[in-house]
Protein backbone atom coordinates (compact mmCIF):
# COMPACT_ATOMS: atom_id res chain seq x y z
CA UNK A 1 0.00 0.00 0.00
CA UNK A 2 1.49 3.37 -0.93
CA UNK A 3 2.12 5.86 1.85
CA UNK A 4 0.32 9.14 1.30
CA UNK A 5 0.09 12.45 3.09
CA UNK A 6 -2.71 13.23 5.52
CA UNK A 7 -4.98 14.92 3.00
CA UNK A 8 -4.49 13.09 -0.26
CA UNK A 9 -5.70 9.61 0.70
CA UNK A 10 -4.63 6.70 -1.52
CA UNK A 11 -4.77 6.21 -5.24
CA UNK A 12 -6.31 2.76 -5.09
CA UNK A 13 -9.98 2.04 -5.49
CA UNK A 14 -10.78 1.35 -1.86
CA UNK A 15 -12.90 3.92 -0.10
CA UNK A 16 -10.89 4.99 2.91
CA UNK A 17 -12.27 6.74 5.92
CA UNK A 18 -10.55 9.49 7.84
CA UNK A 19 -9.40 9.75 11.44
CA UNK A 20 -9.65 13.05 13.30
CA UNK A 21 -7.41 13.31 16.35
CA UNK A 22 -9.58 15.65 18.41
CA UNK A 23 -8.56 17.43 21.58
CA UNK A 24 -11.53 17.26 23.97
CA UNK A 25 -10.07 19.86 26.31
CA UNK A 26 -9.12 19.48 29.97
CA UNK A 27 -12.43 18.27 31.44
CA UNK A 28 -14.96 21.09 31.20
CA UNK A 29 -17.08 19.97 28.21
CA UNK A 30 -17.61 23.60 27.24
CA UNK A 31 -13.93 23.93 26.37
CA UNK A 32 -14.00 21.67 23.32
CA UNK A 33 -13.44 23.64 20.11
CA UNK A 34 -16.17 24.29 17.54
CA UNK A 35 -14.34 22.14 15.01
CA UNK A 36 -13.81 19.37 17.55
CA UNK A 37 -17.51 19.30 18.37
CA UNK A 38 -18.37 19.16 14.66
CA UNK A 39 -16.06 16.16 14.20
CA UNK A 40 -17.63 14.43 17.20
CA UNK A 41 -21.16 14.94 15.91
CA UNK A 42 -20.36 13.71 12.40
CA UNK A 43 -18.29 10.65 13.29
CA UNK A 44 -19.23 7.08 12.38
CA UNK A 45 -17.05 5.86 15.26
CA UNK A 46 -15.71 7.52 18.40
CA UNK A 47 -12.68 6.24 20.29
CA UNK A 48 -12.60 8.15 23.59
CA UNK A 49 -10.21 8.61 26.50
CA UNK A 50 -10.78 8.57 30.27
CA UNK A 51 -10.07 12.29 30.65
CA UNK A 52 -12.52 13.38 27.95
CA UNK A 53 -15.74 14.60 29.58
CA UNK A 54 -18.47 11.90 29.47
CA UNK A 55 -20.97 14.67 28.74
CA UNK A 56 -19.43 15.07 25.29
CA UNK A 57 -20.64 11.59 24.37
CA UNK A 58 -24.19 12.95 24.43
CA UNK A 59 -23.26 14.78 21.21
CA UNK A 60 -22.49 11.54 19.36
CA UNK A 61 -24.80 10.31 16.61
CA UNK A 62 -27.20 7.65 17.87
CA UNK A 63 -25.86 5.15 15.34
CA UNK A 64 -22.16 5.85 15.94
CA UNK A 65 -19.87 3.11 17.26
CA UNK A 66 -18.30 3.87 20.66
CA UNK A 67 -14.95 2.51 21.83
CA UNK A 68 -13.72 3.12 25.38
CA UNK A 69 -9.92 3.45 25.22
CA UNK A 70 -9.53 5.00 28.65
CA UNK A 71 -6.22 4.57 30.43
CA UNK A 72 -5.65 5.24 34.10
CA UNK A 73 -2.44 4.73 36.06
CA UNK A 74 -3.51 1.27 37.22
CA UNK A 75 -6.08 0.37 34.56
CA UNK A 76 -5.69 0.21 30.79
CA UNK A 77 -8.78 -0.79 28.86
CA UNK A 78 -6.62 -0.82 25.75
CA UNK A 79 -2.87 -0.77 25.31
CA UNK A 80 -1.59 2.01 23.07
CA UNK A 81 -0.69 -0.53 20.39
CA UNK A 82 -4.30 -1.79 20.44
CA UNK A 83 -5.62 1.76 20.11
CA UNK A 84 -3.32 2.38 17.13
CA UNK A 85 -4.51 -0.83 15.49
CA UNK A 86 -8.17 0.02 16.11
CA UNK A 87 -7.81 3.47 14.53
CA UNK A 88 -6.11 2.00 11.48
CA UNK A 89 -8.77 -0.72 11.11
CA UNK A 90 -11.62 1.78 11.42
CA UNK A 91 -10.01 4.11 8.90
CA UNK A 92 -9.34 1.31 6.41
CA UNK A 93 -12.96 0.19 6.72
CA UNK A 94 -14.12 3.56 5.36
CA UNK A 95 -15.37 5.11 8.60
CA UNK A 96 -15.06 8.71 9.71
CA UNK A 97 -13.47 8.41 13.13
CA UNK A 98 -13.27 10.87 16.01
CA UNK A 99 -10.37 9.97 18.28
CA UNK A 100 -11.46 11.98 21.31
CA UNK A 101 -8.46 12.68 23.50
CA UNK A 102 -8.30 14.60 26.77
CA UNK A 103 -6.58 17.97 26.53
CA UNK A 104 -4.59 18.40 23.32
CA UNK A 105 -3.61 15.36 21.21
CA UNK A 106 -0.01 16.50 20.81
CA UNK A 107 0.67 17.69 24.38
CA UNK A 108 1.58 14.51 26.27
CA UNK A 109 -1.40 12.92 24.55
CA UNK A 110 0.44 10.34 22.38
CA UNK A 111 -1.40 11.75 19.41
CA UNK A 112 1.86 11.88 17.49
CA UNK A 113 2.26 8.12 17.84
CA UNK A 114 -1.25 7.55 16.53
CA UNK A 115 -0.71 9.94 13.64
CA UNK A 116 2.48 8.12 12.58
CA UNK A 117 0.69 4.76 12.63
CA UNK A 118 -2.16 6.15 10.53
CA UNK A 119 0.24 7.72 8.04
CA UNK A 120 2.22 4.49 7.72
CA UNK A 121 -1.00 2.58 6.99
CA UNK A 122 -2.12 5.11 4.40
CA UNK A 123 -5.15 6.25 6.41
CA UNK A 124 -6.00 9.95 5.98
CA UNK A 125 -5.94 11.83 9.26
CA UNK A 126 -6.20 15.31 10.68
CA UNK A 127 -5.47 16.83 14.06
CA UNK A 128 -7.91 19.17 15.79
CA UNK A 129 -5.98 20.87 18.61
CA UNK A 130 -7.57 21.14 22.03
CA UNK A 131 -7.05 23.22 25.15
CA UNK A 132 -4.40 21.52 27.24
CA UNK A 133 -4.71 21.05 30.99
CA UNK A 134 -1.23 22.55 31.37
CA UNK A 135 -2.72 26.00 30.80
CA UNK A 136 -6.39 25.39 31.62
CA UNK A 137 -5.97 23.84 35.07
CA UNK A 138 -3.88 26.77 36.35
CA UNK A 139 -6.29 29.26 34.73
CA UNK A 140 -9.30 27.68 36.47
CA UNK A 141 -7.34 27.79 39.73
CA UNK A 142 -6.82 31.55 39.30
CA UNK A 143 -3.17 31.21 38.26
CA UNK A 144 -2.00 32.86 35.02
CA UNK A 145 0.95 30.84 33.72
CA UNK A 146 2.56 34.06 32.44
CA UNK A 147 2.31 37.53 33.94
CA UNK A 148 4.14 40.68 32.92
CA UNK A 149 6.87 41.56 35.39
CA UNK A 150 6.54 38.19 37.12
CA UNK A 151 6.85 35.35 34.62
CA UNK A 152 7.79 35.71 30.97
CA UNK A 153 8.33 32.03 30.21
CA UNK A 154 6.38 28.79 30.57
CA UNK A 155 8.00 25.37 30.67
CA UNK A 156 5.89 22.22 30.50
CA UNK A 157 7.41 19.00 31.80
CA UNK A 158 6.18 15.43 32.11
CA UNK A 159 6.28 14.24 35.68
CA UNK A 160 6.36 10.59 34.69
CA UNK A 161 10.14 10.48 34.29
CA UNK A 162 12.18 9.68 37.39
CA UNK A 163 14.53 12.62 38.05
CA UNK A 164 16.96 10.29 39.83
CA UNK A 165 17.73 8.06 36.88
CA UNK A 166 21.17 8.77 35.40
CA UNK A 167 20.01 8.92 31.80
CA UNK A 168 17.11 11.35 32.38
CA UNK A 169 16.22 13.32 29.26
CA UNK A 170 15.18 16.28 31.40
CA UNK A 171 17.82 18.90 32.16
CA UNK A 172 17.04 19.43 35.84
CA UNK A 173 19.87 21.90 36.33
CA UNK A 174 18.46 24.09 33.55
CA UNK A 175 14.94 23.86 34.97
CA UNK A 176 16.12 24.91 38.41
CA UNK A 177 17.78 27.96 36.91
CA UNK A 178 14.60 29.23 35.20
CA UNK A 179 12.74 32.14 36.77
CA UNK A 180 9.51 31.56 34.85
CA UNK A 181 6.62 29.17 35.43
CA UNK A 182 7.09 25.39 35.56
CA UNK A 183 4.11 23.10 35.04
CA UNK A 184 4.48 19.36 35.73
CA UNK A 185 1.75 16.94 34.69
CA UNK A 186 1.32 13.18 35.20
CA UNK A 187 3.71 13.27 38.11
CA UNK A 188 1.83 12.76 41.38
CA UNK A 189 3.48 9.41 42.13
CA UNK A 190 6.96 10.94 41.97
CA UNK A 191 6.13 14.48 43.10
CA UNK A 192 8.44 14.37 46.13
CA UNK A 193 11.36 13.42 43.89
CA UNK A 194 10.50 16.25 41.48
CA UNK A 195 10.46 18.83 44.26
CA UNK A 196 13.67 17.45 45.75
CA UNK A 197 15.39 17.53 42.36
CA UNK A 198 14.56 21.22 41.97
CA UNK A 199 15.21 22.45 45.52
CA UNK A 200 18.50 20.55 45.71
CA UNK A 201 19.57 22.45 42.59
CA UNK A 202 18.83 25.89 43.97
CA UNK A 203 15.08 26.52 43.64
CA UNK A 204 14.18 28.47 46.81
CA UNK A 205 12.03 26.47 49.19
CA UNK A 206 9.67 29.41 49.64
CA UNK A 207 8.92 29.81 45.91
CA UNK A 208 5.10 29.75 45.48
CA UNK A 209 3.58 26.51 44.18
CA UNK A 210 0.17 24.98 43.70
CA UNK A 211 -1.36 21.57 43.05
CA UNK A 212 -4.51 21.42 40.89
CA UNK A 213 -6.44 18.15 40.78
CA UNK A 214 -9.17 17.52 38.21
CA UNK A 215 -8.73 21.04 36.85
CA UNK A 216 -11.70 22.75 35.11
CA UNK A 217 -14.22 20.21 36.46
CA UNK A 218 -16.63 20.40 39.42
CA UNK A 219 -14.24 18.03 41.19
CA UNK A 220 -11.39 20.54 41.01
CA UNK A 221 -9.29 20.84 44.17
CA UNK A 222 -6.43 23.27 44.70
CA UNK A 223 -3.71 23.32 47.32
CA UNK A 224 -1.16 26.13 47.40
CA UNK A 225 1.91 26.95 49.46
CA UNK A 226 5.71 27.06 49.31
CA UNK A 227 7.26 24.48 46.99
CA UNK A 228 9.17 22.84 49.85
CA UNK A 229 5.89 22.02 51.61
CA UNK A 230 3.51 21.61 48.69
CA UNK A 231 3.51 17.80 48.48
CA UNK A 232 2.87 17.35 52.21
CA UNK A 233 -0.01 19.82 51.97
CA UNK A 234 -1.40 17.88 49.04
CA UNK A 235 -1.21 14.59 50.91
CA UNK A 236 -2.95 16.11 53.93
CA UNK A 237 -5.71 17.42 51.67
CA UNK A 238 -6.16 14.04 49.99
CA UNK A 239 -4.99 15.27 46.59
CA UNK A 240 -4.30 12.58 43.99
CA UNK A 241 -3.96 11.98 40.27
CA UNK A 242 -4.72 13.56 37.85
CA UNK A 243 -2.89 16.59 39.20
CA UNK A 244 -0.77 19.43 37.84
CA UNK A 245 2.06 21.03 39.81
CA UNK A 246 2.64 24.73 39.14
CA UNK A 247 5.85 26.29 40.44
CA UNK A 248 6.57 29.99 40.12
CA UNK A 249 5.69 33.40 41.46
CA UNK A 250 2.39 33.35 39.53
CA UNK A 251 1.15 30.61 41.89
CA UNK A 252 1.06 33.28 44.58
CA UNK A 253 -1.70 35.11 42.68
CA UNK A 254 -4.32 32.47 43.42
CA UNK A 255 -5.67 34.14 46.56
CA UNK A 256 -6.42 37.30 44.59
CA UNK A 257 -7.57 35.66 41.35
CA UNK A 258 -9.48 32.50 42.36
CA UNK A 259 -12.78 32.50 40.48
CA UNK A 260 -13.88 29.01 39.45
CA UNK A 261 -13.95 27.23 42.79
CA UNK A 262 -15.26 30.25 44.72
CA UNK A 263 -18.68 30.26 43.05
CA UNK A 264 -21.63 29.80 45.44
CA UNK A 265 -22.50 26.22 44.43
CA UNK A 266 -19.02 24.94 43.67
CA UNK A 267 -18.56 21.39 44.92
CA UNK A 268 -22.32 20.79 45.26
CA UNK A 269 -23.87 17.88 43.39
CA UNK A 270 -27.43 18.46 42.23
CA UNK A 271 -29.69 15.77 40.82
CA UNK A 272 -32.21 17.14 38.31
CA UNK A 273 -35.29 14.99 37.73
CA UNK A 274 -36.98 17.20 35.16
CA UNK A 275 -37.50 15.95 31.61
CA UNK A 276 -34.31 16.54 29.61
CA UNK A 277 -36.21 18.60 27.02
CA UNK A 278 -37.19 21.01 29.80
CA UNK A 279 -34.13 20.91 32.02
CA UNK A 280 -31.62 22.93 30.00
CA UNK A 281 -32.34 26.28 31.68
CA UNK A 282 -32.12 24.81 35.18
CA UNK A 283 -28.95 22.88 34.35
CA UNK A 284 -27.23 25.89 32.80
CA UNK A 285 -28.05 28.17 35.73
CA UNK A 286 -26.83 25.65 38.29
CA UNK A 287 -23.64 24.91 36.38
CA UNK A 288 -22.93 28.63 35.98
CA UNK A 289 -22.99 28.87 39.78
CA UNK A 290 -20.48 26.03 40.09
CA UNK A 291 -22.66 22.99 40.75
CA UNK A 292 -22.07 19.56 39.30
CA UNK A 293 -25.42 18.69 37.74
CA UNK A 294 -26.54 15.12 37.16
CA UNK A 295 -29.45 14.90 34.75
CA UNK A 296 -31.50 11.81 35.55
CA UNK A 297 -34.97 12.64 34.24
CA UNK A 298 -37.80 10.67 35.78
CA UNK A 299 -40.15 11.67 33.01
CA UNK A 300 -39.73 11.88 29.26
CA UNK A 301 -41.94 14.03 27.05
CA UNK A 302 -43.03 12.32 23.84
CA UNK A 303 -45.49 13.27 21.07
CA UNK A 304 -49.12 12.50 21.78
CA UNK A 305 -49.83 8.84 21.09
CA UNK A 306 -53.18 9.56 19.42
CA UNK A 307 -53.25 13.06 17.90
CA UNK A 308 -56.75 12.61 16.51
CA UNK A 309 -58.73 14.48 19.22
CA UNK A 310 -56.26 17.39 19.23
CA UNK A 311 -56.29 17.58 15.42
CA UNK A 312 -60.09 17.63 15.42
CA UNK A 313 -60.17 20.42 18.01
CA UNK A 314 -57.66 22.48 16.01
CA UNK A 315 -59.62 22.03 12.79
CA UNK A 316 -62.67 23.34 14.67
CA UNK A 317 -60.76 26.08 16.50
CA UNK A 318 -63.41 28.68 15.57
CA UNK A 319 -65.71 27.00 18.11
CA UNK A 320 -63.55 28.20 21.02
CA UNK A 321 -62.96 31.61 22.57
CA UNK A 322 -60.19 30.62 25.04
CA UNK A 323 -57.22 28.22 25.15
CA UNK A 324 -55.70 27.28 28.51
CA UNK A 325 -52.06 26.17 28.54
CA UNK A 326 -50.37 24.98 31.73
CA UNK A 327 -46.95 23.99 30.37
CA UNK A 328 -44.52 24.79 27.59
CA UNK A 329 -44.94 21.16 26.47
CA UNK A 330 -48.59 21.84 25.73
CA UNK A 331 -47.60 24.88 23.65
CA UNK A 332 -45.11 22.78 21.66
CA UNK A 333 -47.63 19.97 21.26
CA UNK A 334 -50.24 22.33 19.83
CA UNK A 335 -47.72 24.03 17.54
CA UNK A 336 -46.47 20.70 16.19
CA UNK A 337 -49.96 19.44 15.37
CA UNK A 338 -50.89 22.77 13.75
CA UNK A 339 -47.90 22.41 11.47
CA UNK A 340 -48.69 18.76 10.79
CA UNK A 341 -52.25 19.47 9.64
CA UNK A 342 -51.49 22.73 7.84
CA UNK A 343 -52.97 25.35 10.20
CA UNK A 344 -51.07 28.57 10.90
CA UNK A 345 -51.38 31.08 13.71
CA UNK A 346 -53.89 33.24 11.84
CA UNK A 347 -56.53 30.66 12.74
CA UNK A 348 -55.99 31.55 16.40
CA UNK A 349 -56.39 35.30 16.09
CA UNK A 350 -59.85 35.38 17.71
CA UNK A 351 -58.75 33.49 20.82
CA UNK A 352 -57.72 34.55 24.31
CA UNK A 353 -54.87 32.62 25.94
CA UNK A 354 -54.45 31.78 29.60
CA UNK A 355 -51.13 30.38 30.80
CA UNK A 356 -49.67 29.27 34.13
CA UNK A 357 -46.13 30.50 34.64
CA UNK A 358 -43.46 32.48 32.81
CA UNK A 359 -41.93 29.50 31.00
CA UNK A 360 -45.29 28.69 29.38
CA UNK A 361 -45.73 32.37 28.48
CA UNK A 362 -42.25 32.41 26.87
CA UNK A 363 -43.04 29.29 24.88
CA UNK A 364 -46.26 30.92 23.66
CA UNK A 365 -44.40 34.10 22.73
CA UNK A 366 -42.00 31.90 20.79
CA UNK A 367 -44.77 31.07 18.33
CA UNK A 368 -45.80 34.71 18.06
CA UNK A 369 -48.65 34.87 20.60
CA UNK A 370 -48.85 36.85 23.85
CA UNK A 371 -50.79 35.53 26.84
CA UNK A 372 -53.94 37.33 27.96
CA UNK A 373 -54.08 35.92 31.50
CA UNK A 374 -51.18 34.90 33.78
CA UNK A 375 -51.91 34.43 37.50
CA UNK A 376 -49.36 35.56 40.08
CA UNK A 377 -49.24 32.02 41.49
CA UNK A 378 -48.50 29.30 38.98
CA UNK A 379 -51.43 27.12 40.04
CA UNK A 380 -54.55 25.95 38.25
CA UNK A 381 -56.68 27.27 41.11
CA UNK A 382 -54.97 30.66 40.80
CA UNK A 383 -56.03 30.87 37.14
CA UNK A 384 -59.65 30.30 38.15
CA UNK A 385 -59.40 32.96 40.86
CA UNK A 386 -57.86 35.42 38.39
CA UNK A 387 -60.74 34.95 35.96
CA UNK A 388 -63.21 35.41 38.79
CA UNK A 389 -61.56 38.61 39.99
CA UNK A 390 -61.60 40.08 36.49
CA UNK A 391 -65.18 38.89 35.93
CA UNK A 392 -64.08 36.89 32.89
CA UNK A 393 -66.33 33.96 31.97
CA UNK A 394 -64.89 31.96 29.08
CA UNK A 395 -67.66 30.32 27.11
CA UNK A 396 -65.90 27.54 25.19
CA UNK A 397 -62.41 26.54 26.32
CA UNK A 398 -59.89 24.27 24.65
CA UNK A 399 -57.56 22.77 27.26
CA UNK A 400 -54.61 20.89 25.68
CA UNK A 401 -52.85 18.97 28.45
CA UNK A 402 -50.69 15.96 29.23
CA UNK A 403 -51.93 12.42 29.49
CA UNK A 404 -51.39 12.55 33.27
CA UNK A 405 -52.64 16.08 33.95
CA UNK A 406 -54.79 17.03 36.96
CA UNK A 407 -58.45 18.00 36.73
CA UNK A 408 -58.21 21.11 38.92
CA UNK A 409 -58.29 23.71 36.15
CA UNK A 410 -60.91 21.98 34.03
CA UNK A 411 -63.24 21.53 37.00
CA UNK A 412 -62.71 25.12 38.14
CA UNK A 413 -63.58 26.44 34.68
CA UNK A 414 -66.71 24.31 34.57
CA UNK A 415 -67.76 25.80 37.91
CA UNK A 416 -67.49 29.22 36.21
CA UNK A 417 -69.91 27.96 33.57
CA UNK A 418 -67.38 27.23 30.82
CA UNK A 419 -67.66 24.41 28.35
CA UNK A 420 -64.26 22.72 28.50
CA UNK A 421 -62.82 20.31 25.94
CA UNK A 422 -59.80 18.53 27.34
CA UNK A 423 -57.47 17.01 24.75
CA UNK A 424 -54.10 15.36 25.15
CA UNK A 425 -51.35 17.45 23.54
CA UNK A 426 -48.35 15.42 24.69
CA UNK A 427 -47.61 12.15 26.43
CA UNK A 428 -45.15 11.10 29.11
CA UNK A 429 -43.16 7.99 29.90
CA UNK A 430 -40.49 6.94 32.39
CA UNK A 431 -36.94 6.57 31.03
CA UNK A 432 -35.65 3.03 31.48
CA UNK A 433 -32.17 3.65 32.89
CA UNK A 434 -32.77 6.48 35.36
CA UNK A 435 -33.34 4.28 38.42
CA UNK A 436 -29.96 2.54 38.41
CA UNK A 437 -28.08 5.70 37.46
CA UNK A 438 -29.78 7.66 40.24
CA UNK A 439 -29.06 4.91 42.76
CA UNK A 440 -25.35 5.02 41.91
CA UNK A 441 -25.37 8.83 42.15
CA UNK A 442 -26.92 8.80 45.63
CA UNK A 443 -24.41 6.22 46.79
CA UNK A 444 -21.61 8.55 45.66
CA UNK A 445 -23.34 11.49 47.36
CA UNK A 446 -25.93 14.04 46.23
CA UNK A 447 -26.33 17.40 47.95
CA UNK A 448 -29.64 18.51 46.41
CA UNK A 449 -32.47 16.77 44.56
CA UNK A 450 -34.83 19.01 42.60
CA UNK A 451 -38.50 18.23 41.97
CA UNK A 452 -40.51 20.37 39.57
CA UNK A 453 -43.77 18.42 39.51
CA UNK A 454 -45.66 15.71 41.34
CA UNK A 455 -44.82 13.22 38.59
CA UNK A 456 -41.07 13.72 39.07
CA UNK A 457 -41.43 12.84 42.77
CA UNK A 458 -43.69 9.87 42.16
CA UNK A 459 -41.57 8.49 39.34
CA UNK A 460 -38.22 8.81 41.12
CA UNK A 461 -39.57 7.01 44.18
CA UNK A 462 -40.91 4.30 41.89
CA UNK A 463 -37.65 4.00 39.98
CA UNK A 464 -35.81 3.59 43.30
CA UNK A 465 -37.96 0.65 44.30
CA UNK A 466 -40.66 2.55 46.19
CA UNK A 467 -38.41 3.78 49.00
CA UNK A 468 -37.63 7.47 49.63
CA UNK A 469 -34.54 6.71 51.74
CA UNK A 470 -31.90 7.50 49.10
CA UNK A 471 -33.71 10.69 48.10
CA UNK A 472 -33.88 11.77 51.74
CA UNK A 473 -30.11 11.40 52.07
CA UNK A 474 -29.97 14.67 50.09
CA UNK A 475 -31.63 18.03 50.58
CA UNK A 476 -34.84 18.03 48.55
CA UNK A 477 -35.86 21.18 46.69
CA UNK A 478 -39.55 21.29 45.79
CA UNK A 479 -41.51 23.64 43.58
CA UNK A 480 -45.08 24.44 44.59
CA UNK A 481 -47.59 23.16 47.14
CA UNK A 482 -49.00 20.41 44.93
CA UNK A 483 -45.57 18.85 44.46
CA UNK A 484 -45.00 19.22 48.21
CA UNK A 485 -48.25 17.33 48.91
CA UNK A 486 -47.11 14.46 46.71
CA UNK A 487 -43.73 14.40 48.45
CA UNK A 488 -45.42 14.21 51.85
CA UNK A 489 -47.67 11.40 50.65
CA UNK A 490 -44.62 9.39 49.53
CA UNK A 491 -42.61 10.24 52.69
CA UNK A 492 -40.09 12.29 50.71
CA UNK A 493 -38.65 15.13 52.81
CA UNK A 494 -39.63 18.68 51.96
CA UNK A 495 -36.35 20.30 53.00
CA UNK A 496 -36.46 23.40 50.82
CA UNK A 497 -39.55 24.81 49.11
CA UNK A 498 -38.93 27.45 46.48
CA UNK A 499 -40.72 30.70 47.30
CA UNK A 500 -41.15 31.42 43.61
CA UNK A 501 -42.63 28.57 41.58
CA UNK A 502 -40.17 28.75 38.71
CA UNK A 503 -36.74 27.59 37.67
CA UNK A 504 -35.29 30.86 38.99
CA UNK A 505 -37.03 30.14 42.30
CA UNK A 506 -35.41 26.72 42.57
CA UNK A 507 -31.96 28.16 41.87
CA UNK A 508 -32.42 30.96 44.41
CA UNK A 509 -33.54 28.47 47.04
CA UNK A 510 -30.49 26.25 46.54
CA UNK A 511 -28.08 29.20 46.60
CA UNK A 512 -29.66 30.57 49.78
CA UNK A 513 -29.47 27.20 51.51
CA UNK A 514 -25.86 26.58 50.42
CA UNK A 515 -24.84 30.04 51.59
CA UNK A 516 -26.50 29.60 54.99
CA UNK A 517 -24.90 26.18 55.41
CA UNK A 518 -21.46 27.57 54.53
CA UNK A 519 -21.87 30.38 57.08
CA UNK A 520 -22.92 27.92 59.78
CA UNK A 521 -19.94 25.71 58.97
CA UNK A 522 -17.58 28.67 59.15
CA UNK A 523 -19.01 29.80 62.50
CA UNK A 524 -18.69 26.27 63.89
CA UNK A 525 -15.06 26.14 62.72
CA UNK A 526 -14.30 29.46 64.39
Amino acid sequence: MPVTDSSAGTQNNRALGKVFLVGAGPGDPGLITVKGLECLRNADAVVFDRLASPKLLAEVRHDAELYDAGKGRDEHRMAQSEINELLVDLGLSGKTVCRLKGGDPFVFGRGGEEALELAAAGVPWEVVPGISSVIAAPAYAGIPVTQRGMSTSLTIITGSEDPNKPDSTINWDALAGLSGTLVFVMGWKGMNDIVDALTSRGVPGDRPAALVQWGTTPRQRVVSGPVSDIVDRGVQAGIGAPVALIIGDVAGLRDAMAWFDTRPLFGKRVLVTRARSQASSLVKQLEALGAEVLEYPTIEIVPVLDPGPLDTALRNISNYDWIMLTSSNAVRGVAERMKAIGIDSRALSHLKFGVNGPSTARALTGIGINADAIPDEYLASAMVELLKSKKISPENVLFPRSDIGRETLANGLRELGSNVDEVVAYSTKMPGDTGELAREAYEEGIDYTTFTSSSTVRNLVGLLGGSPDLINSSQTVIIGPITAETAKELKVNNDIQAEEQSIAGIVKAIVAHASASAQQGQQAHE
